[in-house]
């Protein structure tokens, strides 16, 4: 499961809410990008 944030609410939603349309169904925003995940950062020796 992929989620997605809506630009303008900031709400989370998962692709199973939004159906075959690319909305937010919170306030009908159409601009969603994915969540990233935290990276780990190493220092070279």
């Amino acid at each position: 499961m992929v989620k997605y944030t809506c630009l303008f609410c900031s709400k989370k939603i998962g692709t199973e809410m939004m159906g075959r349309k690319i909305r937010c169904p919170y306030c009908g925003g159409k601009i969603l990008y994915k969540s990233r995940s935290k990276t780990t950062k190493v220092k070279a020796r």
